[in-house]
């Protein structure tokens, strides 16, 4: 009888680790076959747009040393954290299409998620940090140069970074400790609930972790960015120069926008996995643009909004072309 039960307890472990270095199947995506194709460009073109503007983005800014502020230095990370979104999704996303190919790898897959919530944390913390420097920019004006030194503002970028590195961590350490029993993933692309589907043990400190990530980044960032701009709001109002006041609305305006279209895109996913009436069809296409719109916004709204940036991308181009 013991050797009975040792025999299945091994067979049984023996499967669990076949599993783990087994492939995995994602979610079809049920393209026509005269779609394929077009919807191969498509991806392609958006991809080659968000690499092309953000990166525009980041060349002028590294470029410019009129560009070296604390507000400019924080959106910098900006694109770099877009690309990083982006560059998890499209490219595995395009091969798919044009290989009429559904499997990853257990590492891949692992790989992809750690990536895509590094990216969708990193979104939010980022735009809390510069809801934070607009706020000392207006409220505090004669203390901001004291306040966000250089000193302070790479210790800021550093915590801001290494937060969002250790979180993702976490999360994604307390899925492969388990063992998994399915190989479907059930979404199209892989995230931190998809993996959890897998798993054929009990998962509650998986939930209950990433209820918390949840509930404290949103949060946080909600927290702060409504204080923040309640506190902009109201020294706008009071300030009697008209031009100061607008250049303030402006830039505040640009941020409010990347941070409305993060969260209503992130809060709609984050529903779909808790009510699983919610249609599929749905749930796909804002999985898509969560990791597509925002990456493909962001550039284009800062770069035509901004001043500063808008006025000296043309620069650098001349440059180049001056150089050649």
């Amino acid at each position: 009888s013991f050797y009975k039960k040792y025999s299945c307890n091994y067979i049984h472990m023996d499967n669990i680790s076949f599993n783990s270095s087994s492939m995995l199947s994602l979610e079809k995506l049920n393209i026509p076959p005269n779609v394929v194709y077009p919807a191969f460009f498509l991806g392609l073109l958006n991809y080659c747009i968000i690499v092309l503007c953000n990166s525009i983005i980041l060349l002028t800014i590294a470029r410019d040393k009129n560009l070296y502020q604390p507000m400019y230095i924080l959106f910098f990370n900006m694109p770099v954290n877009d690309l990083i979104g982006a560059t998890a999704f499209l490219p595995q996303l395009m091969k798919e299409i044009l290989l009429d190919s559904r499997s990853i790898s257990y590492p891949a897959c692992v790989t992809q998620a750690f990536f895509v919530h590094l990216y969708a944390v990193g979104s939010v913390l980022i735009l809390t940090a510069m809801a934070y420097d607009r706020y000392v920019a207006i409220c505090l004006p004669l203390m901001y140069n004291s306040i966000m030194t250089n000193s302070y503002l790479m210790k800021m970028i550093i915590l801001l970074w290494s937060v969002d590195f250790i979180l993702i961590t976490v999360l994604l350490s307390l899925v492969v400790r388990l063992p998994r029993c399915r190989s479907l993933i059930s979404n199209i692309y892989c995230d931190n609930p998809s993996l959890v589907a897998l798993v054929c043990s009990d998962t509650s400190i998986n939930n209950i972790y990433g209820l918390f990530l949840t509930a404290v980044v949103q949060a946080l960032a909600l927290g702060s960015v409504l204080y923040t701009y309640m506190q902009i709001l109201y020294t706008c109002l009071r300030n009697k120069h008209s031009d100061a006041r607008s250049k303030a609305v402006q830039t505040c305006t640009t941020h409010l926008v990347s941070f409305v279209i993060l969260e209503i895109t992130s809060f709609y996913k984050i529903l779909s996995y808790r009510f699983e009436k919610t249609p599929s069809y749905i749930s796909k296409v804002v999985g898509v643009l969560v990791l597509t719109f925002p990456p493909t916004l962001n550039p284009i709204i800062y770069g035509l909004k901004i001043k500063e940036i808008r006025t000296r991308i043309p620069l650098i181009f001349r440059r180049k072309v001056a150089h050649i």
